[in-house]
C-alpha cells in the first residue's frame, strides 16, 4: 500500500502543512486538520508520506475495525464475544480516502444484502469508518459533499464512535481517526458548524520561491524515473522523523499543563473573537503535542503561541462594528449646506430638464453616442404614452456603471416536489435518480435498482409460510416484493436575470445595486453549483448578456462592462426571456428555472404593430402560464410625487410575486427570492 509513496522529508516548502499534520498524528484528539487551498499544492501527497513514515499499529486479527487489543473498554461488539482468545497482529496505518460520491451506507455501513437473504438474519456491514478506525480518512473536496455525509463524518470523529440507527439496525462500533479534509474556497465554502469541527485549519499556497520550485521539478523528475532509488535518498530523514512522533507519542502523556496557561488561552481566543470552546480545548491538545515535540515536560507559552493560530485560522471573527454615534443636537441651527443635501426632487425615467442627469454624481463611465450637440444635451424620453409621439431616432447618454459591491447571500432554494432528477449541486432538494444521497422512503416503483433491503424484506415476510424452493435460502424472494430506495439530495438551480438596462437605471446608482447583487448571486451560484444567465434590454433591443453559466470570470466582465441607457424595449426582454428558458428546459425538461426581472414595467419600444405596454402585457401573461417557472418582478421606480405602477400590473399579468424598488438593495433583494422560492 505504501510502495513508492513520496517520502514525507522530500517535501519542499508547506511547512505549516507538514507541521500540522504531525501535532495531529502525536495527539489525534486535536481534531484533525483541514486544508485550504489550490490544487497541486501537494496536500494528498504530505497525507500518504505521513502515513508511509508512522509506525505499524497492533490489532486484533480478523477484526474489520482494527480493534487495540490493549484498550478492551475499545472493544468493538465483534471482539467483545471473542475475549480470552483475542489473536494479535500489526498491520500499517489505513488511509482510507471518501469518495465524492459516496453514500450514507458506503461511508457509515448498513445491512449486508447477500446474508440477509442467505441466513435471515440483519448483519451490518462496516463502511469507510469503520476502515479507518486508528488510521487517516482523507476527504477531498470536503466542501462539495452532501452536508449529510459531513454531518455523519464529524459525529464519528468528534465521539470516535459511528452510530448506525436505520433499516432496522442498531449498530456502534469504535471510529478514532485522524480526519484530514481538503477545499479550494473559490469551490464554495463549509458551513460554519462544519468548519468548526476540524481542529486545525492550514492555508496552502504554492511556492513563490524560484529556487525552490525549481528544486521541486528536478526532485519530481528523479522521483519518477528511480522511485527506489529517490526513496532511499531520503530514508534517513523520514526515520528520524518517525522516531520524533513515536517519542512524543510516548512522552505526550506525562506532559503537565499549568493553569495560569489555560487562562492565556482563554485571553487568546476571546481577543480572536471565536465563537465557542473549541478553540480553547483544540489549543490546550495542540499545546501538549508541541510540548511532547520538543520534550518539554510543562507546556510553555512558546507552545501555546506556535500552534495557536492553526486552531484560530478558521475560527477568528472581526470584531463588532462600533454603534453609530448620537446625532448632533440643534440639528435646526446648523442645516447642511446645499451642495451635502440629497436631492429631493422626484424623478421619472427620463428627465425633462437639460440638466445634468443625477446619475453621474456617482461618477460613471459615460461615452456619447454619435447625435448632434443640441440633442446630445436632452435627456430621455418619457417612458408613458408621451413618449411615442417623440422622435424615435433620439438617443441618450450610454453609461457604464460599476459593480455594486458584494455580499454573502442567503440561502435560496425551489420547493420540493416529486420528480426524479439528476445533476449535482448544493442547493435546492430533490428526489434524485442515481444511488447517491439520503434514503428517505421506499417505492415499489423500479426507478433505480437501488434496492431497499428493510421495505424488501418486510414486504417478503408474509408470504415465507407459503413458499417453497429456495435453494436453501432463508429468505425466498419474489420480484412484486422487491422496493427501491427513494434518495434526496442538493442539485443545481437555474437563475436567470432580467434587467431592465434604460436611461432611468442609472439613477441614484440603481444599476450599481443591480450589479452588485447579480455578481453576489453568481458567487453563490458557482459555489453552489447552480448556472445564472442574464438579459438585459435598452434601445430597441434584448440582450443575453451572460449565458447559462458558472464560470464567474466572465460573468464579471460581461457585467462590468454592460451599458446604460436608452430607451425602454420591454417586451423585446420578455421575449429574449422565454427564448432562453425554452431552451434550457428544452436541454433539462426537469429544470426549475428562477427568473428575477429588475424593472419600473414601463415600456416605450414594440415587437409589433402593438402599443408598447398593451404588447408586454400580453407577453407577460402568456409568460406566466409556464408553471416550471418562478417569476420575481423587482420595481424601480422611484418614491416621487408621480407614479404609474406598471410593474405592479406587470407582475399581476405574469402571476409573479411583486417588489417596491426599496427592496431592491442587495442583502434585501436575496431575501426576496429566499422567501418565494422555499
Amino acid at each position: 500500500m505504501f510502495d513508492n509513496i513520496f517520502p514525507f522529508a522530500a517535501i519542499i516548502g508547506q511547512d505549516r502543512l507538514k507541521q500540522a499534520l504531525i501535532l495531529n498524528a502525536v495527539n489525534p484528539a486535536i481534531g484533525g486538520v483541514l486544508i485550504r487551498g489550490e490544487k497541486g499544492t501537494a496536500k494528498s501527497t504530505a497525507v500518504r508520506a505521513l502515513a508511509a513514515l508512522l509506525p505499524e499499529i497492533e490489532i486484533v486479527k480478523g477484526c474489520p475495525y482494527a480493534c487495540d487489543p490493549d484498550q478492551p473498554q475499545e472493544l468493538c461488539p465483534h471482539c467483545r464475544q471473542q475475549q480470552g482468545r483475542i489473536h494479535r497482529g500489526t498491520r500499517r496505518l489505513n488511509v482510507v480516502t471518501l469518495p465524492l460520491n459516496a453514500t450514507e451506507d458506503r461511508v457509515a455501513g448498513g445491512i449486508d444484502f447477500s446474508q440477509a437473504v442467505k441466513t435471515g438474519y440483519r448483519v451490518f456491514q462496516p463502511g469507510l469508518l469503520a476502515k479507518a478506525h486508528r488510521g487517516i480518512l482523507y476527504v477531498d473536496e470536503v466542501n462539495l459533499l452532501d452536508d449529510h455525509i459531513v454531518d455523519i463524518i464529524l459525529d464519528a470523529a468528534a465521539s470516535g464512535r459511528n452510530v448506525v440507527e436505520r433499516e432496522g439496525i442498531s449498530y456502534t462500533h469504535p471510529s478514532r481517526f485522524i480526519l484530514v479534509g481538503t477545499m479550494n474556497p473559490e469551490e464554495g465554502e463549509l458551513r460554519p458548524q462544519l468548519l468548526d469541527r476540524f481542529g486545525f485549519c492550514v492555508e496552502v499556497t504554492a511556492e513563490p520561491d524560484v529556487g525552490k520550485r525549481a528544486a521541486l521539478m528536478q526532485q519530481r523528475e528523479e522521483y519518477d524515473i528511480n522511485p527506489g532509488l529517490f526513496i532511499r535518498r531520503f530514508q534517513k530523514e523520514n526515520a528520524q522523523i518517525a522516531q520524533e512522533i513515536a517519542a512524543a507519542r510516548h512522552f505526550l502523556k506525562n506532559i503537565i499543563f499549568p493553569n495560569n496557561l489555560r487562562i492565556l488561552i482563554g485571553e487568546i481566543c476571546t481577543e480572536n473573537h471565536v465563537a465557542g470552546h473549541r478553540a480553547d480545548l483544540v489549543i490546550e491538545q495542540a499545546a501538549r503535542a508541541m510540548a511532547a515535540l520538543m520534550k518539554h515536560h510543562e507546556v510553555t507559552v512558546d507552545d501555546i503561541r506556535e500552534v495557536a493560530w492553526l486552531a484560530l485560522a478558521h475560527r477568528k471573527r472581526e470584531p463588532a462594528p462600533p454603534p453609530p454615534p448620537p446625532p448632533p443636537k440643534h440639528d435646526h441651527e446648523h442645516p447642511e449646506p446645499p451642495e451635502n443635501r440629497q436631492d429631493q426632487t422626484p424623478e421619472t425615467e427620463e428627465s425633462t430638464s437639460p440638466e445634468k442627469p443625477e446619475s453621474q454624481e456617482a461618477s460613471p463611465n459615460t461615452r456619447t453616442e454619435e447625435t448632434p450637440p443640441s440633442e446630445s444635451s436632452e435627456n430621455q424620453a418619457e417612458p408613458d404614452r408621451r413618449a411615442e409621439k417623440q422622435n424615435p431616432r433620439q438617443n441618450a447618454l450610454e453609461q457604464i456603471f460599476e459593480v455594486g459591491e458584494t455580499f454573502k447571500v442567503k440561502k435560496i432554494a425551489s420547493q420540493r416536489d416529486r420528480i426524479f432528477r439528476r445533476g449535482s449541486g448544493r442547493r435546492s432538494r430533490t428526489r434524485i435518480s442515481q444511488k447517491q444521497g439520503r434514503y428517505v422512503k421506499s417505492t415499489s416503483v423500479a426507478q433505480t435498482g437501488d434496492v431497499a433491503l428493510d421495505a424488501t424484506l418486510r414486504a417478503a415476510a408474509p408470504y415465507q409460510l407459503q413458499r417453497t424452493g429456495g435453494n436453501g435460502l432463508a429468505v425466498v424472494l419474489q420480484s412484486e416484493d422487491l422496493r427501491d430506495k427513494v434518495r434526496e439530495k442538493r442539485i443545481g438551480n437555474f437563475l436567470l436575470f432580467l434587467v431592465d438596462a434604460s436611461g432611468s437605471m442609472g439613477a441614484r446608482g440603481r444599476m450599481t445595486a443591480s450589479k452588485g447583487a447579480i455578481m453576489s448571486l453568481l458567487l453563490d451560484a458557482y459555489q453552489k453549483r447552480d448556472r445564472i444567465a442574464m438579459v438585459s434590454f435598452r434601445k430597441q433591443e434584448a440582450v443575453l448578456n451572460l449565458p447559462p453559466t458558472s464560470s464567474i470570470e466572465t460573468a464579471a466582465h460581461l457585467l462590468k462592462e454592460m451599458p446604460v441607457g436608452g430607451r425602454t424595449p420591454l417586451s423585446a426582454g420578455l421575449a429574449k426571456t422565454y427564448e432562453v428558458i425554452r431552451n434550457y428546459l428544452l436541454r433539462d425538461p426537469t429544470a426549475r428555472p428562477i427568473v428575477i426581472m429588475i424593472t419600473d414595467g414601463k415600456s416605450n419600444v414594440a415587437l409589433g404593430e402593438k402599443k408598447p405596454m398593451t404588447e408586454a402585457f400580453d407577453l407577460a401573461s402568456r409568460l406566466g402560464l409556464d408553471e416550471r417557472v418562478r417569476f420575481i418582478v423587482v420595481d424601480t421606480e422611484s418614491q416621487g410625487l408621480v407614479r404609474f405602477g406598471l410593474a405592479r400590473e406587470l407582475a399581476i399579468a405574469m402571476q409573479a410575486e411583486y417588489f417596491k424598488i426599496e427592496d431592491l438593495k442587495a442583502d434585501t433583494l436575496v431575501n426576496i427570492a429566499k422567501e418565494k422560492v422555499e
